[in-house]
């Protein structure tokens, strides 16, 4: 599973901008629509594409591993091995 770390990053660039950023503004600043923003945010597994990943990664100015964590899936004893 991929984590998204959006929230985190937002949270971060409020504090050291010293204001609140709205999903609205992060919106009209990068063109990704604020429902999938909201999505990323408040969704445990939302899929995001590789376009979304380049313009927040170009909007916090960061690297993709500082937005997105792969979390390993558990594998149970009888599931298949790919």
């Amino acid at each position: 599973m991929l984590r998204f770390k959006f929230k985190a990053l937002l949270s971060d660039k409020e504090f050291s901008e010293g204001r609140s950023i709205s999903l609205q503004e992060v919106s009209d600043k990068t063109g990704i629509n604020r429902m999938t923003l909201s999505k990323l945010a408040n969704h445990k597994g939302h899929n995001a594409t590789s376009d979304v990943i380049d313009k927040l990664c170009d909007y916090f100015d960061c690297e993709i591993q500082e937005l997105v964590q792969h979390i390993p899936n558990k594998k149970s004893d009888n599931s298949p091995e790919n």
